[in-house]
């Protein structure tokens, strides 16, 4: 298993531990909303604080996968229940490896519903 796949597998079964072993003790990690984590204990207490705070993934379904030197490229659709909304979208990452673990990880989401262009912007 890549390091980005054991990345997301860990997200998958909401263990925050797993996560944590899955990135680089200098890890940087960047959300696609806003929020920078530096390091791995840094990502332990965030992957604590959201699951402890009703967090929950329930799916996390990479659609298209690539590997190029020490990079890993990714789009998925991620599904997750946080506030108590269950939602889900579109987006990608691009994660830097070293040593078989998450050096960095940018984050992306899709913001708006896809559609096909007919002539119109929607």
């Amino acid at each position: 298993m890549t390091a980005l796949l054991a990345y997301i597998e860990a997200w998958v079964a909401n263990d925050s531990e797993h996560i944590a072993g899955a990135v680089a003790e200098d890890c940087l990690i960047t959300e696609c909303y806003g929020p920078v984590y530096r390091g791995r204990a840094r990502v332990l207490q965030w992957a604590r604080a959201w699951l402890a705070a009703g967090g929950i993934v329930h799916g996390w379904e990479v659609t298209d996968h690539f590997i190029a030197d020490d990079r890993e490229v990714a789009q998925w659709v991620f599904e997750c229940t946080w506030g108590g909304s269950r939602s889900s979208f579109e987006g990608a990452s691009i994660c830097r490896v070293q040593d078989g673990q998450v050096l960095e990880l940018r984050e992306y989401q899709t913001t708006a519903p896809l559609y096909e262009w007919d002539g119109a912007w929607r």
